[in-house]
């Protein structure tokens, strides 16, 4: 046996059958093994192996073991002179096997190898060649050095940014989303430390290798595509924390008590600052904007109040009450806030479009709400006005003036304009399927992947690529493995990097597409015809609507208690709603919707739930769900949770 591929999976389903779609496609002429480590996934992974990979050894546990046990796992039965440890969100060229065991075979020093890594808008991945992080080199990258001088031999040496992307080289760490090794070597130094829950336990390995006198190296000559970070989120706290607390780990490993303990001060100093700095990025990003719209509707309204008490008002001894300025405006721009929010109009960036229809609608509630009040709460008709006008010039204003100063709080309007590669018959598959989702293309043109005529009319051939990106002002490239080979998609991928456009692999037989659209964001999978939910402006608008109504429902519940039930089932269930652990509507237990149900929180009603009257089987069930991903709106929430009031108060 020459090679024993180890993949270890965590809830990442689509990832995984893409990751070994292209690893089989690779394992031409290689007497090969793969296995597949499952730590205890709900999202059917399992079973998708089962079914579509009978020859996969696959081990299923049945708890989260963590990334270094999973792999020593599989390693102890593994029966190849490789190991390669995989990431499931990669996907490998057909020569990537080949040309890693070849440089292997042809240099014995070399004991572990990782090759060129790409993200999933084509972009050079800089952890394919990493340094040691010893003190020295973590004090650079912590306090920024590294990103000031990249490409300096001794700031940059963490990405050893002074050595060629398109070169090879002997380096000393190598990244654990691709790391081919001697079984020999393994079986000389040990296997990986199970210390190292996830993260660390690639620079532990690729130190014990250099140290047993083996060489680690870079292989340029091919190339992967790595989502990343699909399992844990980089931009959050957790990271920070299991990320630098890993290195911590390393450091007592290895170093020695002097250096260990100084990286350890660095690392504690590294936590907090990037802890610190995470939250307060985090904190700014979502709060700015409110606070910014606050502060000019405030001090607009205020403004007009003052100028128009004084010249007008006193005129005739008339004053506002001390309520206006205490209550009144204030509760009138936290109106105004909320139903931006539930517009979209603070997600960075959004659409010019989101922020006139909020500024409308907000204006509207605010005019209605005011309507309906009390005569002895309606303070002013001429306030109402004017703070009408202020936010419907105001709040539009300064975003666009933001915008042209390079703050980039509105999103690029371009069309959906898609090209999908491949030949005739999947490209005809990828074509229905797509245009019965809520992407709804501008246009869509279609790319010969053969450059063979077969009476299909194409929009051109694959040579044509950039003209026709370029002519019809393509906005996100579509290939179908099944017709295009992993090394062409990832040579287009890095070709047309520099361009504003996005990619996706359609894998063959499947309902879904892998991309990831933007090279700062983790991979992304989206479900054909039931990623309406999933969209982040749908999950807000979800989360606004479970929240008001569960202040509503508790605020009112000498009404609503009435329908049925108990007192605590009623105000236990509407506290999960509030604080996030449950929503009023929520997908059932059906198998099939388990890859949306991780996206989801538990729901106290099901969309089927809609027809109360009806007794529904499972398929029907099923595909009243799937519609009610595909084409989610806010109203279908209303109208299920005031259709079935008495399930408030029924035991969750």
């Amino acid at each position: 046996m020459k090679l024993s591929v180890i993949i270890v999976n965590y809830n990442v389903q689509y990832f995984l059958e893409n990751c070994l779609n292209s690893v089989f496609k690779a394992a031409s002429n290689i007497a090969m093994e793969v296995f597949v480590v499952d730590n205890n996934s709900v999202d059917g992974s399992v079973k998708m192996v089962e079914n579509k990979f009978p020859k996969v050894k696959l081990i299923a546990n049945k708890e989260n073991l963590g990334f270094s046990k999973a792999n020593n796992q599989a390693i102890r039965k593994a029966k190849g002179e490789y190991i390669l440890l995989l990431n499931p969100d990669t996907v490998v060229e057909e020569d990537t096997f080949s040309s890693c065991i070849d440089a292997l075979d042809q240099e014995a020093k070399i004991g572990g190898l990782g090759v060129k890594m790409l993200d999933g808008k084509g972009t050079f991945l800089p952890e394919s060649k990493r340094g040691l992080p010893t003190p020295a080199v973590a004090f650079y990258k912590i306090f920024g050095l590294a990103q000031l001088f990249p490409r300096s031999k001794k700031f940059g040496q963490y990405h050893l940014g002074h050595l060629s992307k398109d070169k090879n080289h002997e380096i000393e760490i190598l990244s654990g989303a691709f790391m081919m090794i001697r079984k020999k070597v393994l079986d000389q130094i040990g296997l990986l430390d199970e210390s190292f829950f996830m993260y660390g336990e690639d620079i532990d390995l690729s130190y014990r290798i250099t140290q047993a006198n083996y060489k680690n190296y870079y292989l340029s000559d091919t190339s992967i595509i790595h989502y990343k970070g699909e399992s844990t989120k980089k931009s959050s706290i957790n990271y920070v924390f299991v990320f630098y607390r890993a290195m911590a780990i390393f450091a007592e490993k290895h170093f020695s008590n002097k250096n260990a303990r100084l990286f350890s001060s660095l690392i504690n100093i590294a936590i907090y600052l990037r802890a610190a700095f995470a939250l307060f990025s985090r904190l700014l990003k979502h709060l700015i904007l409110p606070i910014l719209d606050a502060l000019f509707l405030l001090g607009g309204t205020f403004w007009f109040m003052n100028y128009y008490e004084s010249e007008v008002k006193q005129a005739a001894g008339e004053y506002y009450p001390q309520a206006v300025d205490d209550y009144g405006i204030p509760i009138m721009v936290l109106v105004y806030i909320f139903v931006f929010a539930i517009n979209g109009v603070y997600r960075i960036p959004t659409s010019f479009k989101n922020i006139i229809r909020g500024v409308f609608s907000a204006s509207l509630v605010v005019l209605i709400v005011y309507a309906l009040l009390d005569e002895s709460y309606r303070f002013s008709r001429a306030i109402i006005l004017f703070s009408v006008l202020w936010c419907l010039f105001i709040v539009p204003a300064y975003r666009f003036l933001l915008n042209t100063f390079k703050v980039n709080v509105l999103e690029e309007e371009k069309e959906n304009r898609i090209a999908i590669i491949g030949k005739a018959e999947e490209i005809k598959r990828i074509d229905k399927l797509i245009k019965s989702t809520i992407l709804s293309p501008q246009i869509t043109c279609y790319i010969n992947a053969s450059n063979e005529d077969d009476g299909f009319d194409y929009t051109g051939k694959l040579y044509q690529i950039e003209d026709i990106i370029e002519i019809y002002d393509i906005s996100e490239l579509v290939f179908c493995s099944k017709d295009i080979s992993s090394e062409e998609i990832i040579r287009l991928m890095g070709q047309l990097s520099r361009k504003n456009i996005d990619f996706k692999i359609a894998p063959p037989e499947s309902l879904y597409i892998i991309g990831s659209n933007s090279n700062q964001q983790t991979g992304e999978y989206y479900v054909i015809g039931s990623d309406a939910l999933l969209k982040t402006t749908n999950q807000r608008n979800k989360r606004m609507l479970d929240l008001a109504l569960a202040v509503f429902f508790l605020l009112t519940f000498p009404i609503f208690i009435w329908f049925g039930g108990s007192f605590k089932h009623y105000f236990n269930n509407l506290f999960k709603v509030l604080f996030g652990s449950s929503s009023f509507v929520g997908l059932s237990n059906n198998p099939k919707n388990q890859d949306l149900k991780l996206k989801m929180r538990r729901g106290l009603m099901e969309p089927a739930d809609q027809f109360p009257e009806l007794k529904l089987d499972a398929d029907s069930k099923s595909r009243i769900e799937f519609e009610y991903c595909r084409d989610y709106k806010v109203s279908t929430d209303f109208s299920i949770i005031f259709k079935n009031l008495s399930k408030l108060a029924e035991a969750d």
